[in-house]
């Protein structure tokens, strides 16, 4: 299992933006996909990007055009740029590691960094 920990988020105001970062231990990035999920009070936790170990992407609907993700093995550091935040964007961000062998799927959660997006 890799350890995970999210960092960047805070308070921004709409349309503004913000990078997290999610730095792995304990693995070799390179061997997991890695995505960004999110979840808001009262809602329920939804996939916000995901990037494969072949470095292919795919975006909710929700955040396609505003939002990117990245990683850098050699730093073993996914990145989520966030651009033309919205207020409904408020959320705590997740990371998550996956990592397939086989027919068995691992997965790996960090803490949560809490982004607010408000006037």
């Amino acid at each position: 299992q890799v350890q995970l920990v999210e960092s960047g988020g805070g308070l921004v105001q709409p349309g503004g933006s913000l990078r997290l970062s999610c730095v792995a231990s304990g693995g070799i990035l390179s061997l997991y996909a890695m995505s960004w999920y999110r979840q808001a009070p009262g809602k329920q936790r939804e996939l916000v990007a995901h990037i494969t170990n072949g470095d292919s992407k795919d975006y909710a609907d929700s955040v396609r055009g505003r939002f990117t993700i990245s990683r850098d093995n050699a730093k073993n550091t996914v990145y989520l740029q966030m651009n033309s935040l919205k207020p409904e964007d408020t959320a705590v961000y997740y990371c998550k590691a996956r990592k397939t062998t086989g027919v068995y799927e691992d997965d790996s959660w960090g803490q949560g960094t809490q982004v607010t997006v408000s006037s």
